[in-house]
C-alpha cells in the first residue's frame, strides 16, 4: 500500500489537474490517479475562454461565474508560466460571432440583446465589419457580434503545462482507473481503490474524473452527481506553419448549427464542436468530420486549400442544467469538481481556487456558491451545440 497523502484526486483532466496543483501550492500532500493524464475531454477541446459567447438564454446564473472565471485567467496563466517555464498558449483574441444567412443573423441579435441585458461586453457588427476583424470571411457572411471578453488558450500546451507544474509542486501522478471510494468504518472517504487493485489513503478524496465521475463505485446511492457524456468531435487543421491564420476566435452560425474556429499561434486551427448524446461512444464518423469541414468552409473558403492533421473526439461531462458541481457532499471528505461540460478550462481556475479553499479551510468562491456538489436539478434545459 503506497503511502497516505493529505488528498488524492480521482482524476487528471483540466479540472483535476489544476485541482491538485493549486491544492499541493497549499502545502498539502497530493496525488492524482488517471489513466492517462491530460487526455480524455481536455486534449480534445479547443480551449475557449468565452464568458459572453457561452451565456446564454436559460441559464443567466451562469453568466456570473464564467465572467468570474475569466477574470481569474491572466492571474492563473502567469502563475502556471512562472512555474514551469512553459506557454500555455494564453491569448486575449476576443470572439466574432458570424451569421451566414438572415435568420441567423436574427439568431444573434436576438442572443446580442440578451447578452447586453446581462451587462456583458459585446457590440453589433455590420457583414463589412466583421471582415474587417476576420478579412478570410466569406463574402456571404450577414453580420454578426464582437466579444471583447472572449479568450483562449492552447489546451494541449495548458495540460502538459499543469503536469509539470504538478511534479513541480510535488503532487504524485499515478497512472491507473480509480474504479472505488474507500470508506472508513464512520463511512467516510478514506481514500480510493484502483483498476490494478492498489488503495491509495488520504484525508480527502476528489472526485474529478468527468464523464468518469459516475462509473466510480463505493459510495451510497445520489452522493455522485448526475454527470452524462456528451460528445464531440474536433478537428485540426494547419493553414500556414507558423503564422496565425486569422486573429480573433470565430463563432459561427450556419443554417442555424454552430461552428467555431480557433486559430493558433503556431497556424493550425481547431474545428469543432459536435454535440452528441451516444452514451460513452468515442469514434470518430464520417458525418460530423463532413458536417464540421462543411460548415466551417462556407464561414471561411481558405478552409479548402488547409491540411487536415487531426479529426477526434472526447466526452464533454453534461450535467441537467448545464452547470457544474463543485465542493463537499453528503460523505465526509469526499469533494466532487465535474459536470463542467463545455467551459472546463474557462472554470478550471476558479474550481481549482474553490477546491483548494476547501480542502485548507477556507470558503469556495462566491460565484460557484450556487453550484454545489449536493443541489439537486430536476430537468435537462434545452442544449445549444458548441
Amino acid at each position: 500500500m503506497a503511502e497516505t497523502t493529505d488528498v488524492v484526486v480521482a482524476g487528471g483532466g483540466v479540472i483535476g489537474l489544476a485541482a491538485a496543483w493549486e491544492t499541493a501550492g497549499r502545502g498539502l500532500s497530493v496525488r492524482v490517479v488517471d489513466p492517462a493524464p491530460g487526455h480524455g475531454a481536455a486534449w480534445v477541446a479547443a480551449g475557449m475562454l468565452a464568458p459572453v459567447t457561452e451565456s446564454t438564454f436559460g441559464e443567466e446564473a451562469l453568466a456570473g461565474l464564467f465572467v468570474a472565471a475569466a477574470d481569474r485567467w491572466p492571474g492563473f496563466a502567469s502563475r502556471l508560466q512562472d512555474a514551469t517555464g512553459s506557454d500555455t498558449g494564453f491569448r486575449t483574441c476576443g470572439s466574432v460571432a458570424v451569421a451566414l444567412d438572415a435568420s441567423d443573423r436574427a439568431a444573434i441579435d436576438q442572443l446580442l440583446d440578451h447578452q447586453l441585458r446581462l451587462g456583458l461586453e459585446a457590440s453589433r457588427l455590420s457583414a463589412s465589419e466583421c471582415r474587417a476583424l476576420v478579412p478570410a470571411l466569406s463574402p456571404a457572411v450577414r453580420g454578426g457580434a464582437l466579444m471583447p471578453g472572449d479568450h483562449q488558450v492552447d489546451n494541449r500546451a495548458l495540460v502538459l503545462a499543469l503536469i509539470e507544474g504538478c511534479a513541480g509542486a510535488g503532487v504524485k501522478l499515478t497512472s491507473d482507473r480509480v474504479v472505488s471510494v474507500s470508506l472508513d468504518r464512520d463511512g467516510a472517504a478514506a481514500g480510493v481503490v484502483t483498476e490494478s487493485g492498489e488503495l491509495f489513503q488520504a484525508g480527502t478524496v476528489v472526485l474529478a474524473a468527468g464523464v468518469g465521475t459516475p462509473q466510480i463505485g463505493g459510495l451510497p446511492e445520489g452522493v455522485v452527481p448526475p454527470v452524462r457524456p456528451v460528445k464531440g468531435h474536433t478537428l485540426r487543421l494547419r493553414a500556414e506553419a507558423g503564422r496565425e491564420a486569422f486573429p480573433h476566435t470565430v463563432r459561427g452560425l450556419v443554417h442555424g448549427r454552430h461552428c467555431y474556429l480557433v486559430s493558433r499561434a503556431d497556424g493550425t486551427v481547431v474545428i469543432g464542436a459536435t454535440s452528441e448524446e451516444r452514451g460513452y461512444d468515442t469514434r470518430v464518423q464520417a458525418g460530423a468530420v463532413h458536417s464540421l469541414l462543411d460548415d466551417a468552409r462556407l464561414l471561411l473558403p481558405a478552409v479548402d486549400e488547409w491540411e487536415l492533421l487531426e479529426c477526434i473526439a472526447g466526452l464533454r461531462p453534461g450535467s441537467p442544467d448545464n452547470a457544474p458541481f463543485v465542493g463537499p457532499t453528503s460523505v465526509a471528505r469526499l469533494v466532487v469538481a465535474t459536470g463542467h461540460y463545455r467551459n472546463g478550462f474557462l472554470l478550471a481556475p476558479i474550481t481549482a481556487e474553490a477546491i483548494a479553499e476547501h480542502l485548507t479551510g477556507g470558503e469556495i468562491p462566491a460565484p460557484l456558491a450556487a453550484f454545489r456538489a449536493d443541489r439537486r436539478v430536476e430537468a435537462a434545459r434545452s442544449e445549444r451545440p458548441s
